[in-house]
């Protein structure tokens, strides 16, 4: 089916199937069949089998607190496993009728081995008179655009190659916005229950969804295209890019190092619980919101607890507490670093890098061990363990975490050291309760 593609997409999985997918979808149902997708798992055989075994097709519950719709999205028209079929999305990327490759690969991906595989489809393009591509990063990253051209063109030696990428290829910053969970088998009895089918690859997400991307692509006419489905096509992505990474995704990093301390499941339960809920909340308006340029950022975090609350998506928390040492230093330490400049107080802050520091040690306040899901747990576990003076000044020392700033800030430390201390004494709840009447 590769004669159908139109974007290579790298780094399958749920938030692109219920996202990016649903956009496309919704310009091959106005007639544009420039948008059908190559969906490249990175490493996943398990989710690419399934998803040929329905003929890429699967449902998508769309829920608020109040309503339900389901989707049933065409765009999704073949896939691929990159570690095992790696010529066949090279050959992907340089085919003649790809125009757009899209990536959701998380932060931690960024790397040589992406950027080769990139840079040799490219190539091909380029020796065989193929125009260039629009190059989509869709991670949260910031500048993920100019991220991912330096990337690629740190691989690119040959002058004429490397002219042709900065005449033919667009590499747009975006932002995108939507909450999509783990699939889960409630997930998957809900399509049966509801809409009478057995779908192995049923995905739950949000009403809400956003995707801001600046105005920059190898076809200036997708711009229009995009924006008549409902995306956001603007000249600057930073300040939505900005308000996403330190609202949203900053206070999911905090819910979930404290709610999976607590013993909390799901960001719903977490925000049900009163000094919770006014924890995060005041997170959000009185030391994330003054930091973040976007003028609507109010309104912005409202609609977040809104979205919060929203207890069909089940969105669990150890989901989101996975790779935090990859997601602070994106999420939390500019932001802090800056309030920190200032003079402005960061006690939330302070107290959710203790909750931090207090869920590396993998064993919440009831006893319960989990696993930690993070590149560096091996390294950062160990260092969990200790009087909370010495493990704040030991984690908070770390400058690939905290950033070089923060690193050396000993006040910083001292106010970490406290609410670790508290924790340590009185469980995250009663200790955040106590700390934040």
């Amino acid at each position: 089916m590769i004669e159908l593609i139109g974007v290579v997409h790298l780094g399958l999985g749920a938030f692109q199937r219920a996202h990016q997918a649903l956009v496309f979808d919704a310009l091959l149902a106005a007639g544009d069949t420039r948008w059908r997708v190559l969906g490249c798992a990175m490493r996943s055989t398990e989710l690419v089998a399934a998803l040929r075994a329905q003929d890429h097709r699967y449902h998508v519950r769309i829920a608020s607190a109040h309503v339900v719709a389901w989707a049933h999205p065409q765009s999704l028209a073949d896939t691929a496993v990159l570690a095992l079929e790696r010529a066949r999305v090279v050959a992907a990327i340089a085919a003649p009728q790809t125009r757009w490759l899209t990536l959701t690969v998380t932060e931690k991906g960024y790397d040589a081995a992406l950027a080769q595989v990139i840079v040799e489809g490219l190539r091909r393009r380029y020796e065989n008179g193929v125009s260039g591509l629009t190059l989509a990063s869709c991670d949260n990253l910031r500048d993920n655009g100019r991220v991912l051209r330096a990337l690629c063109m740190a691989q690119v030696r040959a002058p004429d190659f490397r002219d042709w990428i900065d005449r033919q290829c667009a590499f747009p910053c975006s932002m995108v916005d939507r909450i999509v969970p783990a699939a889960t088998h409630a997930v998957r009895a809900q399509a049966l229950a509801e809409r009478g089918v057995a779908d192995a690859c049923t995905l739950a997400t949000e009403a809400f969804w956003e995707w801001v991307i600046e105005d920059h692509f190898a076809d200036p006419a997708d711009g229009q295209a995009l924006a008549s489905v409902g995306v956001k096509v603007v000249g600057q992505v930073r300040e939505y890019e900005e308000a996403k990474l330190r609202l949203l995704n900053g206070a999911h990093t905090a819910m979930a190092c404290i709610g999976t301390v607590a013993g909390i499941v799901h960001v719903s339960d977490f925000v049900a619980h009163p000094a919770a809920r006014r924890f995060i909340e005041r997170l959000m308006t009185e030391e994330i919101g003054p930091t973040v340029a976007r003028a609507d950022w109010a309104g912005y975090a409202d609609a977040l607890l809104t979205r919060f609350e929203n207890p069909t998506l089940a969105h669990r928390l150890a989901q989101i507490a996975g790779d935090s040492s990859q997601k602070i230093p994106q999420r939390w330490a500019a932001a802090i670093a800056e309030r920190r400049a200032r003079g402005a107080p960061v006690a939330r802050y302070a107290f959710a890098a203790a909750a931090w520091m207090r869920h590396l040690r993998g064993v919440d306040d009831a006893g319960r061990t989990f696993t930690l899901s993070d590149p560096l747990a091996t390294t950062l576990a160990p260092l969990a363990h200790g009087a909370p003076a010495q493990v704040a000044a030991q984690l908070g020392g770390r400058a690939d975490v905290w950033g070089p700033v923060l690193a050396q800030d000993a006040r910083w430390h001292s106010e970490i050291a406290v609410a670790l201390s508290t924790i340590s004494q009185k469980g995250v709840l009663a200790a955040l309760s106590d700390t934040f009447l």
